[in-house]
């Protein structure tokens, strides 16, 4: 913030501008301000010259070299303007948008830094400059989908399908959990609320979810016990255990789905489903089930276990 003056100058050649420019001290942009810009650029690249709007926005960002807005949705007007018009001269242009990208890079907003990683993987992945597109995918943090989903794109374009299959594999497996988790945590909503409607609708999403991932029969039929029991419903909970004690073999399923063929799984042991059935058996006599006391196959079922 304090910088010594020696470094004014290759500050401002840095950014691109002028020291004049640095010292300025101009007052930002609001939002309001950006948009208006920004509709006007592209009205007039309708009526003007390329050369004309991208001189305009050159300038607007010299002075306002801090709103990182202006900067990345400016590249990216003039990227895609450039990129689908026969514009002649086209690297005059690229090396400033892409610097322009370059800057939004160590941006403090996730989104600006994203947008500009995946403006810049995409310009140097159609160039096929694989080595700079999978470089930009890298700013994309290792829980963002969209980086595995670049590196995948990157491998099979390489010469590592099988590197590729597998990420994707992976993006499925993970994005389905990802969706449970919600569609469960939405579920306990509607459940607090007392929409019962809703929250069987979205147990019947959950199921279907997990069909059409096939993730394993038991994975289909376990979801919806918790609100069979709030609703102190005798024959639901019964099928349900009961569905759920006849399938737990499938526990793991989805490690024979040829959906996912080339992830790694570790199959579940004999010993520990046979573990987890007495597991569940011993839930039956849970205070939460009390309602099912004297149900024919509930009691049955309880005896089964005390019989192991």
């Amino acid at each position: 913030t304090l910088p010594d003056v020696a470094l004014l100058s290759p500050i401002a050649r840095l950014l691109g501008i002028t020291t004049d420019e640095l010292l300025s001290f101009k007052n930002e942009l609001t939002d309001e301000e950006v948009d208006r810009f920004l509709l006007q650029m592209q009205k007039d690249l309708e009526q003007k010259g390329y050369h004309d709007v991208f001189l305009s926005a050159k300038r607007m960002i010299q002075e306002h070299p801090s709103c990182e807005s202006l900067i990345w949705q400016s590249a990216l007007i003039l990227d895609t303007w450039l990129t689908s018009k026969n514009i002649s001269d086209k690297e005059i242009y690229n090396d400033t948008i892409l610097g322009w990208y370059e800057r939004c890079l160590h941006s403090a907003n996730e989104q600006i830094r994203n947008q500009a990683a995946d403006s810049l993987f995409h310009f140097y992945f159609n160039k096929e400059d694989y080595e700079n597109a999978i470089r930009y995918a890298e700013f994309f943090s290792r829980e963002n989908p969209e980086r595995k989903n670049k590196e995948a794109l990157v491998y099979s374009k390489t010469g590592k399908k099988e590197a590729a299959y597998k990420a994707y594999e992976e993006l499925i497996f993970s994005g389905h959990q990802h969706m449970q988790m919600t569609l469960s945590n939405l579920r306990i909503l509607y459940m607090e609320d007392d929409d019962r409607e809703m929250a069987n609708k979205l147990v019947g999403v959950s199921s279907a979810l997990a069909s059409a991932f096939e993730m394993g029969r038991y994975n289909e039929v376990c979801i919806g016990l918790d609100i069979a029991a709030w609703e102190k419903d005798v024959e639901k909970t019964a099928q349900i255990v009961r569905d759920i004690l006849d399938n737990l073999e499938t526990i793991d399923g989805f490690t024979r789905s040829k959906l996912y063929q080339h992830m790694d799984f570790k199959k579940a042991d004999p010993e520990f489903v046979d573990n987890f059935r007495q597991e569940l058996l011993k839930l039956l006599e849970d205070e939460a089930y009390s309602y099912m006391q004297g149900n024919e196959c509930w009691e049955s079922l309880k005896a089964s276990g005390e019989e192991k």
